[in-house]
């Protein structure tokens, strides 16, 4: 057995059983061994950032590691955006990045660069496999780092006579360090805010949003009176009809300041106090009250669903129903396209156990609101702040989901950095809708000037946020990628477009001018 087969053999040992790719030359080897080694599925993207921002979306939904499969250190940097995003969403993630043989790097060929400093600010774990017999043992030790939580990312190094050379075995699957729980004082402490009378929001994060974690939130705010809320950068909320209320933070400043103005205790579950995304002259960061005091209930990678569990049963609650606010479903709205419409219109035909991937920061805004009544869902958001998201993380979440409807809300800016992953689906017949809102704009970067105090942009600086000129054709781009598109022109037509999506077998995509 070759090193890069034992690499292969060990992570399909450790349940890791999907690849995302995109190689060369140096990962020859490790590509013959996924050909022999059908246990592992080969998932391709034409760019690096579609491959990672995909592993993401996958490790989301099934709460385990894929891997990627990326071409040294440019293929690596390629890639480096989306897993900014997924170590912000705290997911596991393997990388296998290969290297030239070991003999051949005092050449400093033009691909040679530092690839463990390019890995190291996304990953908890870097390392360059020294031998044939070592490999397999680093691929065990990457998917326990990967593993551990809350989720980290493992940078796994592979150069290739390390690949190709004999007398490698499997290596031993390691155990999983269970999440540790948060010590009583921090339990006792969170109770006695909630007995206190005193108005109290738990922030949540990670599994807390979903699960037996929602579960116990939910009763803890129908006990207490605690208002349930997510970070804006969400990794996954479980939501709609039957499922308690958890509203998000807003993104923008002062509609988060308003937003928790009411509140004197915030109880943190893996997540970090809310502040804004940027610095404002004048302004401060913090959306919090002064006289709000924040308590940590777990720290991010401790036991959130227990901690949860642990202030249930210390505050005994008698009514166990989770809490959920009545809302209806909205009506099917008709004539010109509006935010509210559009919003109107998911809000109405959202199928049940689908998956929303939103990075529709401008445009999209009104949709959580008008998918509270919807049936059960799951929703992905964009955890890092780095755009481009949306179509990888879609075809993440749909390869691990194969029997669940995914629906994408991109931009038409942020689209553009990876619209390489509309072929992807195509390719594997992913059942993905992608509505992309097309105002023609950077538009989240206008109200950003705006907001600066700083005076109106002229022509050049909104030259630079403006990207029409020529007009991007996204149902010509992606019918050039193999997805079938339409252009909607009314809320009637975007129903129509909509619900012919949810009900196809593979990828559509549904153009809607702004």
């Amino acid at each position: 057995m070759n090193g890069a087969e034992s690499l292969i053999r060990t992570l399909v040992a450790g349940e890791v059983d999907t690849c995302f790719s995109n190689p060369g030359t140096s990962e020859i080897h490790i590509v013959a061994a996924l050909d022999r080694i059908p246990e592992m599925r080969c998932v391709l993207g034409l760019f690096e950032g579609v491959a990672t921002g995909a592993a993401d979306g996958y490790a989301r939904m099934t709460g385990k590691p894929a891997c990627t499969l990326l071409h040294l250190g440019p293929g690596l940097g390629n890639g480096l955006a989306n897993l900014h995003n997924a170590r912000r969403a705290e997911v596991p993630l393997i990388n296998l990045v290969g290297q030239h043989a070991t003999y051949h790097l005092h050449y400093d060929t033009p691909l040679t660069s530092d690839i463990e400093t390019i890995a190291s600010p996304c990953s908890k774990w870097t390392r360059t496999s020294s031998s044939v017999t070592q490999l397999s043992t680093d691929a065990a030790e990457a998917i326990a780092t990967a593993r551990t939580a809350p989720g980290q990312i493992a940078t796994l190094i592979v150069p290739a006579d390390v690949a190709w050379g004999e007398g490698a075995a499997i290596g031993p699957i390691l155990a999983i360090p269970p999440a540790p729980m948060p010590n009583t004082v921090a339990v006792e402490h969170a109770a006695a805010m909630l007995r206190s009378g005193l108005r109290t929001a738990i922030l949540l994060s990670g599994n807390a949003l979903y699960g037996d974690g929602l579960a116990a939130a939910g009763h803890i705010a129908n006990a207490t009176g605690a208002k349930l809320l997510c970070p804006y950068p969400l990794t996954r909320q479980q939501r709609g009809v039957g499922t308690p209320t958890v509203d998000r933070v807003a993104y923008v400043l002062e509609q988060a300041v308003e937003q928790l103005k009411e509140f004197r205790q915030l109880i943190l579950v893996g997540a970090r106090a809310p502040v804004a995304y940027f610095a404002y002259p004048g302004k401060s960061s913090e959306f919090t009250a002064p006289e709000c005091h924040t308590h940590t209930l777990a720290n991010a990678g401790e036991d959130y669903v227990g901690a949860l569990e642990a202030l249930e049963t210390a505050l005994r609650p008698s009514n166990l129903s989770p809490t959920q606010e009545k809302t209806d479903r909205p009506a099917l709205p008709e004539g010109e396209i509006t935010l509210a419409g559009l919003a109107a219109v998911v809000g109405a035909l959202l199928p049940e156990n689908s998956i929303v991937v939103d990075e529709s920061m401008t445009s999209g805004r009104g949709m959580m609101a008008a998918t509270k009544g919807a049936p059960p869902h799951d929703w992905l958001g964009n955890t890092g702040g780095s755009i481009g998201i949306a179509l990888p993380l879609a075809v993440g979440a749909a390869v691990a989901c194969s029997d669940r409807r995914v629906l994408c809300l991109t931009a038409d800016g942020s689209g553009m950095y990876t619209l390489q992953g509309l072929w992807t689906m195509a390719r594997e017949g992913l059942k993905v809708t992608t509505v992309v809102f097309a105002n023609r704009d950077y538009a989240v970067l206008k109200r950003e000037f705006s907001y600066l105090g700083i005076g109106i942009p002229g022509a050049r600086a909104l030259g630079m946020f403006d990207i029409g000129r020529p007009d991007l054709d996204w149902v010509h781009l992606a019918k050039g990628m193999g997805v079938p598109g339409t252009r909607v022109t009314s809320l009637g037509g975007f129903a129509k477009a909509l619900q012919e999506g949810f009900a196809s077998g593979g990828p559509t995509l549904i153009e809607v001018p702004l």
